[in-house]
């Protein structure tokens, strides 16, 4: 797996000619962690307590680091890095690996390849090292500690191990507490490593899990370990790239330039036979940051047309800022395409539901009022009604309420309400139906009623109280002497030995 590592930069005063440098507070005091070529120059290196660099440099200026301010710099450098490869991950402070396997034939080979990264970067101000070799750790290693210019920078599977042999200690990753160790016993260098035996190692450090973590980088290295790389995103399934001979400067440039891959990315997918439900558009610009907008679609599609669609009012919020210099479209949530059986005006006629009509329908509303706006109702397991359906975001897929519903239930009301509500009945008999009811302070007499249909408790919300708690549920389907129809329930049995007497609710209208 090829890898490169990159330095980052220097702040703005080292570009002159003032010795600067970057502190940090420690245990001794404050040490300097970077300093300029200036300060080099003058004999000031990084680890130098910086009471030490100032009687060395009494014009030293200096800066206290902000750690967390570099780290975000780094990412962002990452993020806009993926112009190489989409597989990038940060290694510690200042480093950042790639993946670039089978890429560099892209470039024009590897040499020339690094030879542009070298460009790109220095041109936007970063001092950068380079490394390139088949495993992580070893292109992190040429990266810190070559110096044997452009030729010394990148080895291959064959070069891996005396390429490595002469680099110092450090190369490897390890801790402080290590490297003093190994300086101790007089190994400075990769290559002394090769053939001491492990046990020895072990009993030298006089800790067999010490010893392991130097063994173990050593290993990753040469590549008997693996050292999978933690990408700061995801590769896409599929992805398409456009580079712009002239840096776009305005919006159109980038709808068109879309316009040009959404057919090449469609056909990518039709050729796997796939559809994808989620889809990112990149633009890489000039000044070394990377804006991205993303659309979903409720299916897997890999229609160009319907992918424009997705992305029609989402390009505004591109801002092509100094020059577009790449764009690049990617597709994930990958998929089978299921055939549109009919079209949506099938579904309006009431021809039955079509699951693909009605995902084109959602996709367009999404891409107009934005993601997880569309809703659908789908089925809840739960013994009582209000409690069997809820408001889910759509995802593509009609809910199968033939199969969620019991076998064999009785009639369900046309309206079913949110809450039941309170009702005050008289019955002939306390477990029989009721003969009238009194429902927001109307008198209703029942003419007919059919019942009861019994609902169990969910016995595991014991302990909940009000309607849905731990009482057993008779319902009534009744009818009032003026034709209208209600959904009329007992909660709770008398002498069931969970709570007082019985309570009435009405919970829905049938039509």
């Amino acid at each position: 797996m090829p890898g490169s590592a990159a330095s980052g930069a220097t702040p703005d005063d080292a570009a002159g000619d003032i010795p600067f440098v970057l502190t940090e507070a420690g245990r001794n005091g404050l040490r300097v962690v970077a300093a300029n070529d200036a300060a080099r120059v003058a004999g000031v290196e990084p680890g130098l307590r910086f009471a030490d660099a100032r009687t060395r440099v009494p014009e030293l200026a200096a800066e206290p680091v902000d750690r967390t301010a570099d780290a975000q710099a780094l990412e962002k450098l990452a993020l806009w890095m993926e112009c190489w490869s989409p597989a990038i991950a940060v290694a510690g402070g200042d480093s950042i690996l790639i993946d670039m396997t089978g890429g560099a034939h892209l470039f024009g080979g590897e040499d020339a390849m690094l030879d542009h990264m070298e460009m790109r970067l220095k041109r936007a101000g970063l001092s950068v090292r380079l490394g390139l070799a088949p495993t992580p750790g070893a292109a992190w290693a040429l990266a810190h500690e070559a110096s044997g210019g452009r030729a010394g920078r990148r080895v291959d599977e064959a070069g891996l191990k005396p390429g490595l042999a002469g680099l110092p200690m450090a190369g490897l990753r390890l801790s402080d507490a290590s490297l003093t160790l190994l300086r101790r016993f007089g190994l400075t260098r990769i290559g002394q490593l090769y053939g001491i035996d492990r046990k020895a190692l072990a009993r030298r450090f006089h800790s067999v899990s010490a010893a392991d973590a130097v063994l173990t980088r050593l290993d990753q290295a040469l590549g008997l370990r693996p050292e999978p790389l933690d990408p700061l995103r995801a590769p896409p399934d599929h992805s398409v790239r456009l580079p712009c001979p002239e840096p776009l400067l305005h919006p159109d440039g980038i709808r068109a330039g879309l316009e040009r891959l959404a057919p090449a990315l469609c056909e990518r997918l039709e050729a796997h036979g796939e559809g994808a439900r989620r889809f990112r558009l990149a633009i890489f610009r000039s000044d070394q940051s990377v804006a991205a907008v993303t659309a979903g679609a409720a299916r897997p599609i890999h229609d160009p047309a319907h992918l424009l669609t997705l992305f029609r009012d989402r390009l505004d919020g591109l801002d092509p800022g100094f020059g577009v210099e790449l764009m690049e479209l990617e597709a994930a949530r990958t998929g089978p395409v299921t055939p549109q059986a009919r079209p949506l005006d099938a579904v309006l006629a009431g021809d039955g539901p079509d699951a693909a009509g009605l995902a084109v329908l959602a996709d367009r509303i999404t891409a107009r009022l934005g993601d997880r706006v569309v809703k659908i109702l789908q089925p809840v397991e739960s013994h009582l009604p209000e409690r069997g359906e809820a408001l889910a975001v759509y995802d593509g897929e009609l809910p199968d309420w033939q199969s969620a519903t019991p076998p064999g239930p009785a009639p369900r009301p046309l309206r079913l309400f949110e809450r039941p509500e309170s009702l005050q009945v008289i019955a002939e008999i306390p477990d029989g139906p009721p003969m009238r009811f009194v429902w927001r302070r109307i008198v209703h007499r029942v003419r007919r009623a059919d019942g009861p249909e019994r609902i169990a408790p969910e016995w595991w919300r014991a302990g909940a109280s009000g309607p849905g708690g731990r009482r057993a549920r008779d319902y009534y389907r009744v009818e009032d002497e003026e034709g209208r129809r209600y959904w009329i329930f007992r909660e709770g049995l008398y002498g069931d030995g969970r709570g007082g007497p019985p309570a009435w609710f009405i919970h829905g209208l049938f039509a």
